[in-house]
This record gives structure tokens, C-alpha cells and sequence, in this order.
């Protein structure tokens, strides 16, 4: 992988270049640290302007998650570690909004399957049949 892109998986290759990064104070506790340090991080990726995504791609992520994917992180002390987070995360979203399943096919229970069935019910039956009281024959 370059230095410069993010690999989302074997197909999407996005280079950094198309992420718009902004870092601002992360707010919240800290004291003088939170004050003064920029470390919180705003990564926006334009899906509808990408190169990088072929039509068909572009459309299923427009259709999951919109076409703009803004990803805030603030959860570290560190305006490094929170885009490394950031970028991370916007993988694994576009990852999982490229996610194709694959179709389901219909399938038979064999015989045996359903032979096994059958006798598991059976022996359940027996089991509660065996718990019941006997019938008086008088």
C-alpha cells in the first residue's frame, strides 16, 4: 500500500489527497491541553466526486451512507492517533457499505436430515409420554 492511500479492499484504492482533513479543539475535559491543542479531527470524503470509485460503487455508497461520509474523532490525546483513528473508521464504513452478499441459494434438508428430525421428535414425545400418570383401567 502507498504512503498515500487508504485501501478499503482489493478494488478501492483512495488516495489521501481526496480527504478533506480539519482539526479543531476537542472540547470536553483536559484542562489547557483541550484548550489550546487542535486535536480533535474531521475527515469528509466527497463519494460523488471521486475518481477513485467506479459508478456502480459510487452508487451503493451513496445509497448507504449519502453522498458526502464525514467521520469526527476526538477520542485520544493525539491530533496523529485521532486521524489514524478517523481514517480507520472511514475505511471500515466504506468497506461495509461496498459489501455485496452474495445471493442466496435454496436448498433441500436431505433425508437423513429430516430422518433425524423426525426421531429426535419421537424420542422428545416418549420423554413427555413416560413423565404423564398412568391411566387407571377402573
Amino acid at each position: 500500500m502507498a504512503e498515500d492511500d487508504l485501501r478499503v479492499n482489493r478494488s478501492v484504492k483512495i488516495p489521501l489527497a481526496e480527504l478533506e482533513v480539519r482539526f479543531s479543539a476537542s472540547g470536553g475535559p483536559g484542562g489547557q491541553h483541550a484548550n489550546k491543542a487542535a486535536t480533535r479531527v474531521e475527515l469528509t470524503f466527497d463519494v460523488e466526486g471521486s475518481p477513485s470509485l467506479l459508478p456502480r460503487q459510487k452508487e451503493r455508497v451513496i445509497e448507504r451512507l449519502g453522498p458526502t461520509v464525514r467521520i469526527v474523532v476526538d477520542d485520544e490525546r493525539s491530533q496523529l492517533r485521532n486521524r489514524a483513528l478517523a481514517e480507520k473508521r472511514l475505511v471500515a464504513r466504506l468497506a461495509s457499505a461496498l459489501h455485496v452478499d452474495p445471493p442466496r441459494r435454496a436448498t433441500k434438508p436431505s433425508r437423513g436430515a429430516k430422518e433425524r428430525r423426525l426421531k429426535s421428535k419421537k424420542e422428545r414425545s416418549q420423554t413427555k409420554a413416560n413423565r404423564r400418570t398412568p391411566r387407571g383401567d377402573g
